[in-house]
């Protein structure tokens, strides 16, 4: 531990106190105790195989930067997140904003750094062919979306579906197909998809159309950035030192989530500080759909 404490004294107090000027709001006496480990996953990737391929590189700059060893932890779900940071089982997820709003709402969990996304949005899309050209005229129909709870796979396209005056429990026939709704859509086993806009493009891409064939019908606002958040365990001081390191070497981690193939969405990121307010949004939708219980 006295090694750690001292590596950790040379970060702070080298190079022309790079690192620490952002921590001038601790006490000079203060002495961060860094951990042997901490655990780390991502909302919307299931099993440590897929971790591995799409965040290893990342795990291992994050490791490097922090001065901790960072493993792995996966869970099946951004709900199993919630109780997997209550109980200490993992201490920093990456998730999507309406991943963050539960977790926030459920595990207390502490937003540190925001990475945006360009073209982050909602898009409602249909086959050219089927005469389809707003929102109202999907009454009746089937939607396909991603995944339940996902932000721009369902429920940012809900609030779409009310917007324009449709109840999303009765008027239309929502399924969950994954990645799966391009081809549903293609094949007429659906009228629409429902996507983020990257992976509308990615979709379509992947399949050999394009947007002509399948136009997008709607768009929604841009959405809040996804969000690194830590355990409300952790340390306050722990948790700003994270914090500063990964700002600060934001180039190397971003650099390390791009050379993944499965991380395309990234293309173009910042890290930013968290701002808990800029999800109120997400908040308002699920208020909207009748959900605000589930998010208290």
């Amino acid at each position: 531990m006295k090694r750690r404490q001292l590596i950790l004294y040379a970060l702070l107090f080298s190079s022309g106190c790079t690192i620490a000027n952002p921590l001038n709001s601790l006490s000079n006496k203060s002495v961060i105790n860094l951990p042997k480990k901490l655990r780390f996953t991502v909302t919307d990737v299931k099993g440590i195989q897929e971790l591995r391929q799409n965040y290893e590189a990342f795990r291992t700059v994050l490791e490097d930067i922090l001065n901790i060893k960072i493993e792995f932890f996966p869970v099946e779900s951004f709900i199993a997140a919630a109780p997997a940071l209550q109980l200490g089982q993992v201490d920093i997820v990456l998730a999507g904003p309406s991943e963050y709003v539960i977790l926030n709402a459920r595990a207390k969990a502490v937003p540190v750094v925001a990475i945006t996304r360009q073209k982050y949005y909602a898009v409602i899309a249909v086959r050219a062919d089927s005469g389809i050209e707003s929102i109202s005229q999907l009454k009746g129909k089937k939607i396909a979306m991603r995944s339940k709870g996902g932000t721009a796979g369902h429920i940012y396209p809900i609030k779409l579906l009310l917007d324009a005056g449709l109840d999303p429990k009765s008027d239309v026939q929502i399924l969950f197909l994954g990645d799966r709704g391009m081809e549903a859509l293609k094949q007429g086993n659906v009228d629409a998809l429902a996507r983020s806009f990257s992976g509308y493009e990615k979709a379509l891409k992947d399949a050999g159309l394009s947007k002509t064939e399948f136009p997008a019908i709607a768009r929604g606002a841009l959405l809040p950035s996804d969000v690194f958040v830590v355990s409300n365990n952790l340390d306050p001081a722990l948790r700003e030192y994270i914090q500063n390191l990964m700002l600060k070497h934001q180039d190397k981690l971003l650099q390390a989530i791009l050379s993944a193939p499965g991380n395309e969405q990234f293309k173009g990121s910042k890290m930013a500080v968290a701002v808990d307010t800029d999800y109120d949004m997400i908040r308002e939708v699920y208020r909207a759909i009748g959900e605000g219980d589930f998010i208290k």
